[in-house]
């Protein structure tokens, strides 16, 4: 093969690549083309989809308030039952001494 015949086999050959790449590339993009209505469903679905997202960081914000709202009436309760278990406490000492009093009171008359 003389320099000749290899320049023109190189460039059929080059130009075969170059045919096979563009039927190629011209074929994938024929069956991987997006319509206009399918864009439309894609456009919709990113809308529906932020929407949600939006709901659902409302709907985390007005738990955490929840929460927040019932640990602080859960403490305050706490605080009330502590300061009611005390008080009886001490109604219960008080009444305790009473009752010795009046028995000491019964025993010396």
């Amino acid at each position: 093969m003389n320099r000749l015949e290899f320049i023109i086999a190189t460039a059929i050959i080059l130009f075969l690549a170059f045919g096979l790449g563009w039927f190629t590339y011209w074929i994938l993009h024929r069956f991987a083309r997006i319509s206009g209505e399918d864009m439309g469903e894609v456009d919709r679905l990113a809308q529906t989809l932020h929407e949600a997202e939006e709901m659902r960081d409302q709907a985390i914000l007005y738990l955490e308030q929840r929460e927040a709202e019932l640990t602080n009436q859960i403490a305050q309760t706490e605080a009330e039952l502590r300061a009611a278990m005390e008080g009886l406490r001490d109604a219960r000492t008080e009444a305790e001494e009473m009752r010795k009093y009046i028995e000491r009171m019964h025993s010396n008359a």
